[in-house]
């Protein structure tokens, strides 16, 4: 499985972005994945999490409302849009794919997730 993120780039204060992540999976897996981020200096934090069987969708309180995470099955491929960003959501989002049914314990633990992209930088001023 490979997992290949976009879309990140720049932002001004209160403006959106879209990332991408392309996964090499076979059409019609499922795709229980995440997105996480880690701003320079400091520790990788879960950001949002999917479930695509049924639907259920996790966030961390600092995007609630803010940040959606989606997925288009047939492309295997998963979106964050991001808006009413803020200087803070600065940093290095990777997606995180789960091959094991995405029975997580918790969403936001990096171990509970088998592969990793390489990560866009989203920067945010």
């Amino acid at each position: 499985v490979q997992l290949v993120e976009s879309g990140g780039g720049s932002a001004q204060a209160g403006g959106s972005l879209r990332l991408s992540c392309a996964c090499s999976e076979f059409p019609g897996h499922t795709l229980d994945m995440a997105w996480f981020r880690q701003p320079a200096g400091k520790e990788r934090e879960g950001v949002a999490a999917m479930l695509s069987g049924n639907g259920l969708t996790y966030y961390a309180d600092s995007v609630k409302g803010r940040f959606a995470i989606s997925h288009v099955q047939a492309n295997n491929t998963v979106f964050l849009r991001m808006t009413s960003l803020k200087p803070e959501d600065t940093g290095m989002y990777c997606c995180a794919h789960d091959e094991n049914g995405g029975s997580w314990a918790d969403w936001r633990d990096s171990s509970e997730y088998n592969y990793w992209g390489q990560g866009t930088q989203v920067t945010v001023s």
